[in-house]
């Protein structure tokens, strides 16, 4: 039996936008279309995983009330996200005036002589929204982005703020790439270029110094070639006199 007659449930089930890690809630809303105070109690399968507040309650009279289901965070992924879990929600005429502080067990209790409309709710795993879809940029050189416009001609705030972020300059990996490899290769040709040039100031040093070590010698023996010249001019001298 459904519970058209006393609460109307929307929705139909539970669905829960699934994500690892992360308490995920969704809620129910319970409308009374009876001229009746109808109490409530919502039961689940699986008690440990789900939070239900309020889980017990008074709808009243053409009036609603919301459920808040939390689902504890969760460790793994289910297979192919599907979930066994279900939920039962009961309810039955109560007194006029009843709070929730006057609900007990034995209400819901049909062996007692009860008139309990049931409903049973199943758990739906739906994925995440995903990230909106970047603003499309035109393949022409130099041409901007295009934003749709409202009906009145204006851009919306989403929409200005999607063309402001087209704008701003995004890193291009493969010219840094192209750029870091030009700077190396100018670095590597001034590290030879410097090898080269001492290579070069050393033989010219070499040189400098062999030069120098010849000088050194050749003076003292010409020095001696202009000494025995002296010597034997003035003795040729000496003999005519």
């Amino acid at each position: 039996m459904t519970t058209d007659e006393l609460l109307s449930i929307e929705p139909q089930e539970l669905q829960f936008p699934f994500e690892l890690k992360k308490q995920i809630s969704c809620s129910l809303l319970l409308l009374n279309k009876s001229d009746n105070y109808v109490a409530f109690k919502v039961k689940t399968t699986n008690p440990k995983k789900y939070c239900v507040r309020p889980n017990t309650g008074v709808v009243l009279p053409r009036s609603t009330c919301d459920v808040i289901v939390t689902m504890q965070a969760q460790k793994e992924m289910p297979l192919d996200m599907q979930c066994k879990d279900k939920f039962l929600l009961q309810s039955v005429i109560t007194s006029p005036g009843a709070t929730a502080k006057d609900i007990t067990p034995e209400m819901f209790n049909k062996e007692a002589g009860h008139e309990v409309e049931e409903c049973k709710l199943r758990v739906v795993y739906v994925a995440r929204p995903g990230p909106p879809s970047p603003v499309r940029e035109e393949s022409e050189e130099g041409s901007s982005p295009r934003a749709s416009v409202s009906d009145n001609g204006n851009y919306s705030v989403s929409e200005q703020s999607a063309v402001s972020r087209s704008h701003v300059q995004r890193p291009q990996p493969e010219e840094n790439s192209y750029e870091a490899k030009a700077l190396i290769s100018k670095l590597t040709e001034e590290k030879n270029s410097a090898i080269q040039q001492n290579k070069q100031l050393q033989q010219e040093l070499e040189l400098l110094r062999h030069h120098s070590s010849r000088s050194r010698v050749g003076i003292p023996f010409l020095y001696i070639i202009l000494v025995g010249m002296v010597g034997i001019v003035l003795g040729y001298l000496m003999k005519k006199t």
